[in-house]
């Protein structure tokens, strides 16, 4: 799994022209399911992501969770993540989980971090998207766990 965390003012997903989901401060999620993914790793990141220390305490440091400043998530599902561009000029998805297996774990991610108890906002699995963002910092991760070879 990797996710693409942005600490933001605000964010928001259209589709189609439509506003689908839009949240206030708190974190964007661009999230890609891997072929090797499954429910442990969901639910790793799930617990994880509500506790990283990147909000600014009194002192200006970054030393509050999500959980601590009551901010949202926005979640938008992103293969795209998984894209391979060293070889060739068109980047290779081989490493992306296949459509059915991705939404089901994109799902539990989502359902997941719901349960832990902070409010959760998703784009639409799947459709073009126009995701817009006022990053704040900018402070942003890249979350992976590695992989044993």
């Amino acid at each position: 799994m990797r996710i693409v965390l942005q600490r933001v003012r605000e964010a928001w997903v259209r589709v189609e022209g439509r506003e689908v989901a839009r949240i206030g401060p708190g974190l964007l999620l661009l999230v890609g399911i891997g072929r090797e993914d499954d429910e442990e790793e969901v639910r790793f990141w799930a617990k994880r992501v509500p506790e990283i220390r990147i909000f600014s305490d009194e002192n200006g440091k970054l030393n509050r969770s999500l959980r601590e400043v009551g901010g949202e998530i926005l979640c938008v599902s992103q293969f795209t993540l998984y894209g391979d561009a060293l070889a060739g000029r068109r980047p290779s998805f081989d490493g992306a989980a296949p459509a059915e297996k991705a939404r089901a774990l994109y799902d539990l991610f989502l359902g997941a971090l719901a349960g832990e108890g902070v409010p959760v906002r998703s784009g639409i699995f799947g459709a073009h998207m126009e995701v817009g963002l006022v990053n704040d910092g900018p402070v942003t991760l890249i979350l992976e766990r590695p992989r044993a070879k």
